[in-house]
């Protein structure tokens, strides 16, 4: 029962310390809302940037052409065979037929009707779509492999071309993400640290009267998990009402664009987003706490 007592009023005072230092607890909220906003904001771009991308790989397709009197049994089990593999997403199987009907609707129009016979006779195809465009090279290498297979068509320089997009967004926003959470922990917790230091008299008397360390500690470290629980929401709310209002606001002035600018769902960048705020907010909190009452406890 005592030590069910000892909790709330650890946890009561907690929440007291919060109001008898209030500039130190809005000092603290205003730092950790000003890093996690930053880190916020620059993750929702990075996120966006790696999406159209992505959006643009997955439209880089390979097509492959058969051999004459390959038959259409034989041409659809190499796509079931090529949808089982890692790197492809989705293996679309066109019959001459289809492939002359798209060339006349795009090409030709009223003048098709000159043609009685399909000139596209052997040119039935699969069109591969891949999951990375990176994996390109080893695919083609696969596919050139098989018997019934007589060429195989791909963009090199497109794949290449995103590749290296890739690479270079992932590579940027790692070293610029890693420069943000490293100022941004480097504050946090400088903020967090001079705040309880600055009452080390008061963690001394309760020591010196009997106090457990458990006793002095506790409220404190609850201060630290409140003030940034508090500190790692306020951004969140902060950055998810401006990218709302971002992707509306693009999405009706902008509409020409919308094929090019394809902006992630809020719930996609937030379920990543929302984790790596509160912890690092709620983690600085409470490890800075719990490090400076330490220093303060041996008295």
């Amino acid at each position: 029962m005592k030590s069910i007592s000892t909790f709330f009023y650890t946890i009561g005072q907690g929440f007291r310390n919060l109001t008898r230092n209030r500039w130190y607890t809005l000092a603290s909220i205003a730092t950790m809302t000003a890093c996690l906003f930053l880190l916020g904001m620059f993750y929702s771009i990075v996120a966006n940037f790696q999406n159209i991308v992505k959006t643009a790989e997955e439209g880089v397709s390979i097509t492959v052409f058969f051999n004459e009197g390959t038959s259409e049994d034989e041409m659809t089990a190499l796509a079931s065979q090529l949808e089982k593999r890692t790197e492809v997403s989705k293996v679309d199987y066109v019959s001459a037929e289809d492939a002359w009907n798209s060339f006349k609707d795009e090409y030709l129009g009223e003048y098709a009707d000159g043609f009685t016979e399909n000139p596209l006779e052997d040119s039935s195809n699969l069109q591969i779509y891949m999951k990375d465009v990176s994996m390109q090279p080893q695919l083609v290498t696969y596919i050139e492999s098989i018997n019934i297979v007589r060429e195989v068509r791909r963009s090199e320089v497109t794949a290449s071309t995103l590749s290296g997009m890739n690479r270079f967004i992932a590579l940027v926003s790692v070293c610029i993400i890693a420069v943000l959470l490293a100022v941004s922990i480097f504050l946090i917790s400088n903020t967090v640290t001079i705040g309880i230091a600055v009452r080390k008299d008061e963690i001394e008397i309760a020591k010196y009267i009997g106090a457990t360390d458990y006793f002095v500690r506790a409220p404190f470290v609850i201060e630290g998990v409140i003030i940034g629980l508090v500190g790692s929401m306020i951004p969140l709310a902060l950055v998810f009402y401006l990218y709302t209002k971002v992707v509306a606001y693009v999405g009706v002035h902008y509409s020409l664009l919308e094929n090019i600018l394809v902006f992630l769902p809020v719930q996609n960048v937030f379920d990543n987003l929302v984790p790596l705020s509160v912890g690092i907010g709620v983690g600085i909190g409470f490890i800075g706490s719990f490090v400076t009452v330490h220093h303060h406890l041996k008295v």
